[in-house]
């Protein structure tokens, strides 16, 4: 295979706009890169649209092409032009353009057992990640996001999510009565994460549940607490007076976690 060596050339180019993700949504297009985020797409059965690498790494390209049976178009770059693709200091040499998965609106529900995580203005792409992977290790049925949230493709979303963005039922509304409205038919509890609700480990809690996790900074909206079945803090004996999203998101779904039977 011919190696492209011209910054100039029309794959480098789509490339390197790609790699912008509001220019890559607009297409329905996720550009992922690194050895580790490209494999996780893999494996959970993700059909790149293009594979790229860097001439240094085609051995390894070679064996992930054959590994994964990759039939797509396929851009073998020298490793300066690599480098014009890359978001990351040192390059991996590998990476990927894959169809977005479709975000629909509509809430999934399985029945008593059912945990949701709904985010209401979450905008650190390492927290979301992070809420993204916890949900994926609890079990969750689907992480509803709220307009506003952090896309979850982004790359650096994508990198703390270690690969759970791919397996877990993502959902986006434009309005937290989508929310209500899906928890209200099916009896579902709902639960506030805030400092003026009672002690989680006094609180009754009880599944099916969807609990809310708002913006780091200025946490729920007033109108999504209040219209909360309850709301909870998490009792710390420290100096610190709160956690950051993921860590509250993460003892919350711990606890709604046991409760299944």
């Amino acid at each position: 295979m011919d190696i492209i060596r011209s910054k100039d050339n029309s794959k480098v180019k789509r490339l390197a706009l790609l790699h912008d993700r509001k220019k890559a949504s607009k297409e329905g297009l996720v550009f992922i890169e690194g050895t580790r985020l490209c494999e996780d797409a893999l494996l959970s059965g993700v059909k790149p649209v293009m594979f790229a690498f860097s001439e240094n790494r085609s051995i390894l390209a070679d064996e992930l092409i054959s590994k994964y049976k990759i039939d797509c178009e396929i851009a073998a770059l020298s490793n300066e032009c690599f480098e014009k693709v890359s978001n990351t200091v040192n390059p991996q040499g590998i990476a990927m353009v894959v169809s977005e998965p479709e975000l629909g609106s509509k809430i999934p529900f399985n029945g008593k057992d059912d945990i949701y995580l709904c985010l209401e203005g979450l905008q650190d792409p390492g927290n979301m990640g992070t809420v993204i992977r916890l949900a994926d290790a609890f079990g969750f049925t689907a992480v509803i996001m709220v307009k506003g949230t952090v896309d979850p493709f982004n790359e650096k979303v994508l990198r703390a999510s270690m690969g759970s963005v791919w397996h877990v039922p993502l959902r986006r509304v434009d309005s937290i009565d989508d929310v209500f409205e899906h928890c209200k038919k099916h009896d579902i509890r709902t639960l506030a994460a805030h400092l003026n609700g009672d002690l989680l480990n006094e609180a009754e809690l009880e599944l099916p549940c969807c609990y809310f996790i708002g913006n780091e900074g200025n946490g729920l909206t007033d109108e999504c607490s209040d219209r909360c079945d309850t709301m909870v803090k998490i009792p710390m004996q420290g100096k610190a007076e709160s956690l950051n999203a993921a860590s509250a998101a993460s003892i919350i779904g711990y606890i709604l976690s046991t409760k299944r039977k």
